[in-house]
């Protein structure tokens, strides 16, 4: 479930990210993993409390107010940058009180990221999380008890982990067990790949899913992603389904736009072209 903000709030949003950054380009892999959980454990604070959140959003009482309640809530439980993150969270403008838990989780998602940023782990978090999020789609069980939530979250942590096993970088299982703890309503399938995505725009790449019915080749994989990146006048990052029921060819999504040159597709559309 993708969030949509509303121009103020999207507008708040892009200033705390510039924030952020301007943290990351000085900050260890360490320091940044810190700062990620304390914004985490911000987001779930702001999403269960419901009062607290309402008076911190309130954009009618004065910013000095709502800074040192948050101080008083705050300081000394969480790491200093995370703490200026969130005074800036406080300070800004915000359409609806529960985009201060939207933006909490955002900036605290980017952080985590700028730790695979930083060790040079980013590549296998989005293939790890587009994976994951193809498995889940594929096991309708394992996802239902992954998503309820009648369960204490640290078993359904527990369970992910069981599944997961050593394939998981330490950054995708952090990604994935702060969206279990802080689920609002998302199936894990969904966010995986909307984590996956995150990813790839961290890179500044946009995200090319395609779907093939036979597994590419590495040189096949770099043709096909100078070519679209040429198309579409950036760089494109590729997440592979094979999809054996194309029969030949390749079906590839690019935001809304979908190339279908599969055998499967042209063979649907000859169908539909013939006289009834």
């Amino acid at each position: 479930m993708t969030v949509v903000l509303q121009p103020s709030s999207r507008k708040s949003l892009t200033t705390l990210v510039e924030q952020l950054d301007t943290y990351v380009d000085g900050a260890s892999a360490e320091e940044l993993s810190t700062t990620a959980d304390d914004l985490f454990a911000v987001a779930r604070l702001f999403a269960g409390e419901r009062e607290l959140r309402r008076v911190l959003a309130d954009s009618s009482s004065p910013e000095s107010t709502r800074v040192a309640l948050s101080e008083r809530v705050l300081e000394g439980q969480i790491s200093a940058p995370a703490m200026d993150l969130v005074r800036g969270l406080v300070r800004a403008r915000w359409s609806v009180s529960i985009n201060l838990v939207d933006a909490a989780e955002s900036l605290a998602r980017q952080a985590a990221l700028s730790v695979a940023d930083k060790d040079g782990s980013l590549d296998d978090v989005e293939d790890q999380l587009f994976r994951f999020g193809r498995i889940l789609d594929q096991q309708s069980e394992l996802s239902g008890l992954l998503a309820d939530t009648k369960e204490p979250a640290e078993g359904r942590i527990g369970l992910l982990d069981r599944v997961l096993g050593d394939q998981a970088s330490p950054v995708t299982s952090t990604l994935l067990h702060q969206t279990l703890r802080l689920p609002r309503g998302r199936h894990l399938d969904v966010a995986a790949e909307e984590l996956a995505d995150l990813a790839a725009a961290r890179r500044g790449r946009s995200v090319a899913r395609v779907r093939t019915p036979v597994a590419l080749s590495d040189e096949q994989e770099t043709t096909l992603a100078d070519t679209l990146a040429r198309i579409y006048g950036r760089t494109i990052s590729l997440q592979i389904e094979l999809d054996p029921s194309l029969l030949g060819g390749l079906v590839v999504q690019v935001g809304g736009e979908v190339i279908d040159g599969s055998v499967a597709g042209k063979l649907a559309a000859a169908r539909r072209s013939l006289p009834s």
